[in-house]
Parts: structure tokens; sequence; C-alpha cells
């Protein structure tokens, strides 16, 4: 496990309640702000922190989410839910891939939202840093229900996309769906309003160890989700949960983190307390986990 014990070398940036660094800067929920250009060409795997650590992150093996849309106690129980299922796609392209390809293959994903019905959300990017697995570029995509996601598997207009869209650049790609929950309204279902236009997507692929997939497992998700949903501030929605396919025992749970900026998750991921949970709940029971992250930047309206 010599990956592991680099990815998650301790940082030492204890958070308050409110996202911030204890005498460090002072974030509100509007000034974490990352505005840049339409890009595609933006995005990270595995944080590197201030010592040269590289971080990581994972959760709960029951679906849940946090969000922090409009003010409000995220601890109440009486607030709605909507079940929704969640689709990661992570692409190996081609070395020599131009903007061109890659502005083509990356359209053509993004807007099969429009095409098909039961996509309700997507964001994608590229990947910038290397992981072990060199991913190149990672797809997200939100369905209401799992019979929705069964028909975009079978869908001619998404095998076609893959045909002529995505397959000649590449040369290898993963699937991982998940079932979660969301607060049972437009904005948070839809990944809609100003707080989904930008920010940093976190996708983390974890497998636990066989032997851990009752309650071990279950207790190191339900500790990080606890953790997260104490800092809205950093972070705008977060759902995670077990692989829908268990027959591909690759990896066993999926997390996906909006986090509101580059600064807030770097915050976060280097912060003792997401350190110490990850080291004493997660590393003991884990066989591998894969971590990647992307910018996202404000569409506009040259996509639809």
């Amino acid at each position: 496990m010599q990956i592991l014990a680099q990815i998650f070398s301790p940082c030492t940036l204890p958070l308050n309640r409110h996202g911030t660094p204890s005498k460090t800067l002072a974030f509100s929920r509007t000034t974490l702000t990352l505005k840049t250009k339409k890009n595609w060409s933006c995005g990270v795997s595995l944080f590197v922190c201030s010592r040269g650590n590289l971080c990581h992150w994972a959760k709960k093996v029951k679906p849940a989410v946090v969000s922090a849309i409009e003010e409000r106690n995220v601890g109440t129980d009486a607030q709605r839910k909507r079940k929704v299922v969640e689709h990661i796609c992570l692409v190996k392209a081609k070395e020599d891939l131009s903007e061109e390809e890659e502005k083509d293959m990356l359209d053509y994903l993004y807007t099969m939202q429009y095409q098909m019905r039961g996509i309700v959300s997507v964001s994608l990017g590229r990947i910038s840093d290397e992981n072990p697995e060199q991913y190149t570029h990672a797809i997200f995509m939100r369905f209401q229900t799992k019979e929705d996601l069964a028909k975009f598997y079978e869908n001619p207009s998404y095998k076609g996309v893959l045909k002529k869209h995505v397959m000649p650049y590449c040369h290898g790609f993963i699937n991982f769906d998940y079932e979660s929950e969301v607060e049972d309204d437009m904005l948070p279902i839809f990944r809609k309003g100003e707080e989904f236009n930008y920010g940093v997507e976190l996708m983390l692929l974890v497998a636990f160890i066989r032997s851990s997939l009752g309650r071990p497992a279950e207790d190191a998700m339900t500790s990080l989700a606890n953790l997260t949903m104490e800092f809205p501030s950093l972070i705008v929605q977060a759902t995670k949960g077990p692989s829908l396919n268990m027959s591909n025992m690759e990896y066993t749970h999926g997390v996906v983190i909006r986090f509101r900026s580059l600064e807030a998750f770097k915050i976060f991921m280097s912060s003792s307390e997401y350190n110490t949970v990850w080291k004493c709940k997660f590393q003991p029971i884990i066989q591998k986990a894969l971590s990647v992250y992307f910018s996202v930047d404000p569409i506009g309206t040259e996509l639809m």
C-alpha cells in the first residue's frame, strides 16, 4: 500500500465549522469563486498539498448527500429527499489528442443531455495531473432513475457518440454507477443555479476489502459524510453510494463532490480533520482508491 501511504499523508490545517482554516484566510459563502474562461483544459487528479504530499478522498456506504443550496440546518430530518442515479466515466485519451479532437469528444458527450430523456445534469473536463490509472478526462452524469440509466446504455445515440466521437480518440475507459439522494428541489436535483456554474468536481472510486463491506465500510463512509456536512461554505453538494454493479468489484463505492472553488477543495483536502478520518477509518480497510478532479466553468450557450 505504498501509493496509499503517499496519498493520505496528513497535513495540519484544522477547520472550524465554517470551513475556514484556523488562523488563516476566512472564506464566506460567496467569496470562494473560480472565474475562468470556458475551457475544457482545466482539471487535476490527486491534490498535492503545500508539503508535497498527495491527498485523496472517500465516503459513505449508505447513499447520502450534503448540499448548501440554501441557508438551512443540514441536520433537519424533515427535509425531503429525492433518489438520483450518478454516473461516472473516466477516459484514457490518446497521447496525441488535438484540441479540436478533444473539443469534439467533450461537446458530443455534454450535449447528450439534450438528446435523451432521463439525464438531468452533466459536467465534464480534462484531468490535468497524472494518476496511477492514467485517465485523462472525467464525465459526470445524473439520471432520474436506474431505469433511465439502463436505457442510456442501450440508446443508439449514446452508442453512436461512443463509436464516432469517443473511441477514435481514446484507448480505454471505466464506468461506475451508484444511487444516492439529493434535496427534493429543482436546483439541487438538476444542479442548476449560480453555485453550480463553477467550482471543482471531485470524483472518487474506492475498493473496500471484502471483509469490511459490512459495518466497517459503513462506519467509514458515515464518518466522512458527517464531516462534510459541517462545511457548507466549502461544499455545494456531495453524493455517495455503493456500486449498482457489485459483480464488478474493481471499485465498490463512488463519491462525487462539488466544491465551491479550487481554494475550498484545497482547504478541505489538506485539513487535519479530513486526514484523520481517512487515516483512521479508511486506510486500514481499503484495497485501493482512485481520485480525480477537474475545474467547472460557466458553459454559456455555445454548446446548447
